[in-house]
């Protein structure tokens, strides 16, 4: 039997591990797909705005630093007559005459112009008749108060001396009975026209007083009536007399336009007469200065390189448009060239002056309402915001109190375009 050699051994057999290194490369493959995505999501997070994205052009950036607060505040005024006397009409009319003009100076009296109302005529002339009827029933209830007196006076005069005579007659008639010559009847009647005589002398009297008392209260009462009557006469005349408007004050005539024809109704007004000599000035100022603006508060007016020391006359706490009103008058000279309406700037004082930390004033105050800024981080790209607590403001300057540090850089423009962003990204775009 013939020896069979042995067989070689070959790696025919190994063969089957083939897939297994297909398995391994897909799984290289899977890692590097993978790691190939985080690097992409890495990156593409790091390229993501961080925040509101901002041009740095368009914001002002300012650092917090230490310095003097000067609580001062400028504001714009406008020169307005220290005294001025409204005209309005007192009486409606037609224009007949006018006597003065825009602009002109006036002294107290001087006729301005003059109207025309036939009705206040008729009216005048209708009291002046009433007044003139009554005065002549006044004349007429004393001359009978006077007619009747003295026929009182006569009547008493009278029968006092017919009781004077009954009184002599019973007196001898008294003799004549006691002596025996009289009977008693007749001494009786003697007495009788005696008593009658007192009695009807009496009753004169009691008449004569009661109608001088009636006649006394007729004459109070037309004379109430008269008053009255000479009362309204007198407004009568005055209202007929206002048809010549005079000026009740001296000073410079202004807002006058009226012309000869134009009618002019009760209450219009019709223009004002000023003092040319004394000015106060009238500021606008913003609301948040409202609680520190006072009566009696000092600053200054600017003009033509001349400073003027001023002070708080009236403060109107109305706010309209986000502003109040305040007067100031002059507290000595005032210039020596200035107008109605001119516009002046003034500078008030509202406190001393102080250390602290400021801030350049900027809309920032507003918008943040004093309670939150814009810091900007030390690499000048990223904003966020922070919570502060701003003090007093003047036009300049912003008082910090608390929340920044000397150094800090923030945003001073206006933040009203950011929203309700909370961080900003700073762009050079």
């Amino acid at each position: 039997m013939d020896h069979i050699p042995p067989r070689a051994v070959t790696g025919a057999a190994m063969d089957e591990h083939v897939p297994r290194r297909r398995r391994g490369r897909r799984a290289v493959r899977a890692g590097a797909g993978a790691a190939l995505l985080c690097l992409a999501a890495w990156g593409g997070w790091q390229l993501l705005p961080r925040g509101l994205e901002v041009a740095a052009r368009d914001v002002r950036i300012a650092r917090v630093a230490p310095g003097v607060f000067h609580d001062d505040i400028m504001v714009r005024t406008s020169a307005e007559p220290l005294r001025s006397v409204v005209l309005d009409a007192v009486e409606s009319g037609r224009v007949e005459e006018v006597f003065a003009r825009d602009g002109q100076h006036v002294e107290k009296g001087d006729l301005l112009f003059r109207l025309s109302n036939p009705q206040r005529h008729l009216e005048l002339l209708a009291r002046q008749t009433e007044y003139a009827q009554q005065i002549s029933n006044l004349a007429n209830l004393r001359v009978a108060r006077e007619a009747g007196r003295t026929d009182h006076l006569r009547r008493l005069s009278e029968l006092a001396f017919a009781l004077e005579q009954a009184r002599k007659q019973h007196a001898r008639n008294a003799g004549l009975a006691a002596r025996g010559f009289l009977s008693a009847a007749a001494l009786e009647d003697a007495a009788d026209r005696l008593a009658q005589q007192r009695r009807a002398l009496d009753e004169e009297r009691r008449a004569s007083a009661a109608e001088e008392r009636v006649r006394e209260g007729a004459l109070r009462q037309v004379g109430g009536v008269i008053e009255g009557l000479q009362s309204g006469l007198k407004l009568v005349s005055a209202s007929v007399d206002a048809l010549a408007v005079r000026a009740p004050a001296a000073g410079m005539l202004t807002g006058f336009r009226l012309q000869v024809g134009e009618t002019v109704r009760p209450d219009q007004r019709i223009g004002r007469i000023d003092d040319p000599q004394r000015f106060k000035l009238s500021a606008r100022i913003d609301e948040f200065y409202l609680s520190r603006v006072r009566v009696g508060q000092p600053g200054r007016a600017l003009q033509d390189e001349r400073s003027y020391a001023l002070k708080v006359a009236t403060v109107y706490p109305q706010v309209q448009d986000g502003r109040f009103t305040a007067e100031l008058e002059f507290a000595g000279a005032q210039p020596q060239v200035i107008s109605a309406g001119q516009g002046i700037d003034a500078q008030l004082t509202l406190g001393e002056p102080a250390r602290a930390l400021l801030l350049p004033n900027g809309a920032f105050a507003l918008d943040g309402g004093g309670a939150w800024v814009f810091v900007v981080a030390p690499d000048g790209v990223h904003a966020r915001k922070r919570s502060v607590r701003l003090g007093r403001r003047s036009n300049t300057q912003v008082e910090v109190l608390a929340g920044l540090a000397a150094g800090d850089a923030v945003i001073v423009s206006g933040y009203t375009s950011f929203g309700k962003a909370e961080r900003l990204r700073l762009t050079k775009r």
